[in-house]
């Protein structure tokens, strides 16, 4: 029997496996990925510093233990050099395998700034275990020799991830500078008064802000980096951690000629343009409304509904992505918010209104017929965040 094979091991992936098992029992499953395939939870990386977590830590099954939950083949330490969409075959660096059904589940890789300098190569990211494993011990050996041990680090991004970084490494008492070329902290996701409210947070934690302005270079300077900003600015740091963002990984799906946007476009069904093949995850550019518009989701709520969808289609049920809204939970513990961003195509026509109660600041996006599209709320709490989503579902409805 063929497998259904899933390229990936991180939360989509294991997802999925997990959804397919439930309602097949004899499936052959053959999971293939790159790395040790150890399952951890991806958006912990950006909070795990402050309570004082290693690596190893974060990984809560290995892939032995993954591969008898859910009754799958994990091939690990293997990757794939290409994919035959027309022999469906699978081309390893462990041997090619044949496949009934493909998923694509790579995920994405993070966004690699040009900066100029002699110690642009000291610039970090974080979109990996590994990678969280670098930066913390890079943290620990940096840093000077003072009580309580600090160091200095400068986060490029002050979006959804350099924010959550910048929160956790000052609670732990890291010096800690933001760079943004937007004037406020998160301002492609949340409504001016609520980046102003986590402006004023950040601040009051001890984080220096320099917004409006970007690092163009990144030098050695007696021990340390110096950081030169747009501005002239100069910075010193210890580590510097690059936040800006994310790039759907579509190196094995344009090598396979799958039609690819920002991510690897699917239909409602999370098929891609080749027969029997889906791409699940923040790899995935998916079907986001009835007017055909796609976009990448790079949270959890779309990993989950879509991977039960696929699961379902892929053992037999044909099933649609049920797309539903659900909020992005910022996990800044100095000014905790919960996102429903508005879509972009309606973000240019439409219009932020903002309502104050006490501590509380509630934020409702409406489009150009008027109808609530999107919220923010800060300081989040479950009661709030769900009053709210029932009044956006009940005027999407209308």
């Amino acid at each position: 029997m063929k497998p259904i094979i899933i390229i990936g091991a991180g939360m989509a992936a294991y997802t999925l496996a997990r959804e397919v098992r439930k309602l097949d029992k004899t499936a052959a499953l053959l999971i293939i990925t790159a790395d040790d395939g150890g399952f951890y939870s991806k958006p912990m990386l950006s909070n795990a510093f402050a309570q004082k977590k290693m690596a190893a830590q974060l990984i809560s099954q290995s892939a032995v233990q993954m591969a008898e939950q859910v009754g799958a083949n994990i091939m690990t330490k293997t990757s794939v050099k290409h994919i035959d969409t027309a022999a469906k075959v699978v081309d390893t660096s462990s041997g090619a395998f044949d496949y009934a059904q493909l998923v694509i589940a790579v995920g994405a890789q993070a966004i690699r700034l040009g900066i100029a300098g002699d110690a642009s190569d000291r610039v970090l990211s974080v979109n990996h275990i590994d990678d969280y494993a670098t930066f913390r011990e890079k943290l620990l050996m940096e840093q000077p020799h003072t009580e309580p041990a600090t160091a200095r680090v400068v986060i490029l991004g002050a979006g959804l991830i350099g924010c959550e970084f910048a929160d956790d490494l000052a609670l732990h008492g890291h010096k800690v500078t933001l760079v943004d070329p937007n004037p406020l902290p998160l301002a492609a996701l949340a409504a001016p008064a609520l980046s102003q409210g986590l402006h004023a947070a950040l601040t009051a934690r001890g984080i220096d802000l320099r917004l409006g302005t970007t690092a163009v270079s990144v030098d050695h300077a007696d021990g340390a980096i110096k950081v030169t900003l747009a501005n002239g600015e100069t910075v010193i740091a210890d580590v510097v951690l690059s936040a800006v963002g994310l790039r759907p990984d579509l190196t094995l799906a344009q090598a396979a000629q799958l039609k690819t946007g920002r991510g690897i476009i699917v239909d409602s069904h999370g098929r891609t343009s080749a027969a029997d093949v889906y791409a699940l995850g923040d790899c995935a550019e998916y079907l986001v409304d009835s007017e055909g518009r796609t976009s990448p989701l790079p949270y959890i709520a779309p990993i989950l509904t879509a991977a039960r969808a696929i699961a379902k289609t892929l053992t037999g049920e044909d099933t649609a992505i049920d797309l539903k809204h659900s909020p992005v939970i910022v996990k800044t513990p100095s000014y905790p918010l919960a996102l429903v961003p508005p879509p972009m195509h309606a973000v240019a026509t439409g219009r932020w209104e903002t309502e104050v109660d006490g501590v509380t600041t509630i934020c409702r996006f409406f489009d150009a017929q008027g109808i609530m599209v999107g919220f923010g709320v800060a300081p989040q709490e479950a009661k709030i965040r769900q009053a709210l989503m029932v009044a956006l579902g009940t005027s999407a409805s209308e």
